[in-house]
């Protein structure tokens, strides 16, 4: 896999083009557009840009509005901000009322790296994922983004897409490689040992840890469940079956996230053994990315780790 782009860039590349073939889209940031990268699309449609300063929760309010008229608006900011800041007006004015707005939220998780805790948001999945008629988006490289992004549009109705800050390797080779659609997982690598299921930059680390299994004399089966909500239930239940038991792997809280989304389904569905990685209900802190993602145990080796003692665990599943 080769050295890609940001998810952030990739979505700053994608509203242009989604500009150019479409005149309804329009984009609104509050103050952030070139960490959020829709100064591009500012750039080449200045007219359906709108930067609304630090105001975020008026921002939501008057895409909401827009889309009433007939827009499509796209609203960036960072993930602390969105939907943290601005709940009330993401709940009112665009779950609650259907809404056709498509929240794109850069800078989420530790890979904010030396901007510390209070820019990381590490529970911005779980309070968008806990709105009724929100989709919530999580993409694994820069390919996948602008996948995402487009499909965003062809779907009407509220969506969440989280993006990150640093260049992440890409997973797809091309575009005709990634199968993107709402709702539905993408098996990456087959196996029957245990089911790694991952989302975000974490997929990346996920076929790293499958790797190292592999030296091990497991095989590991790796998703990418780039879908949060709705997820896909029927790939899980079938991993649980065919697995006997689940790792999850996200750039998030353990609590509310992939994590919690996954095991929902296979408690009800088919009860197995599922171990998460991710942050353990602490704050982050500032650092070098790569300096946080190995003191918070976001690391192939603790994928390894928490495979290994899954499968140990499926014994009587």
């Amino acid at each position: 896999m080769e050295r890609g782009i940001s998810t952030r860039e990739a979505y700053g590349q994608a509203l242009v083009e989604l500009g150019r073939a479409n005149p309804n889209v329009v984009v609104l940031d509050a103050d952030l557009s070139k960490s959020t990268m829709t100064a591009l699309f500012a750039k080449e449609f200045p007219e359906r840009f709108f930067n609304f300063g630090v105001a975020e929760a008026n921002m939501v309010s008057v895409a909401a509005g827009l889309a009433t008229c007939g827009k499509i608006p796209f609203v960036s900011t960072f993930a602390v901000f969105l939907p943290g800041r601005t709940y009330d007006q993401v709940r009112m004015s665009i779950c609650y009322s259907n809404t056709n707005v498509k929240l794109v939220a850069s800078h989420g998780g530790l890979s904010v790296g030396e901007d510390g805790a209070s820019h990381q948001s590490l529970e911005d999945i779980a309070l968008a994922r806990v709105l009724p008629r929100m989709v919530v988006v999580v993409p694994a490289d820069g390919i996948e983004t602008k996948k995402a992004v487009f499909a965003a549009v062809s779907y009407t109705g509220p969506v969440y897409i989280r993006v990150g800050r640093p260049k992440v390797p890409f997973i797809y080779n091309n575009p005709e490689e990634c199968r993107f659609e709402i709702g539905k997982g993408i098996v990456l690598s087959e196996g029957e040992d245990v089911g790694i299921i991952a989302c975000g930059m974490m997929v990346h680390k996920a076929l790293l840890a499958r790797e190292l299994l592999a030296n091990r004399g497991y095989r590991a089966c790796v998703v990418n469940l780039h879908t949060i909500k709705p997820i896909d239930k029927d790939l899980i239940v079938d991993i649980a079956r065919r697995c006997r038991c689940i790792v999850t792997v996200e750039e998030h809280s353990i609590i509310g996230g992939l994590g919690s989304a996954v095991s929902e389904v296979v408690a009800e569905s088919y009860p197995v053994p599922v171990l998460r990685v991710g942050v353990e209900d602490k704050f982050g802190e500032s650092g070098k990315p790569e300096e946080l993602f190995a003191k918070y145990k976001l690391t192939e080796e603790n994928i390894v780790r928490r495979a290994e003692m899954a499968i140990s665990m499926r014994r009587g599943f």
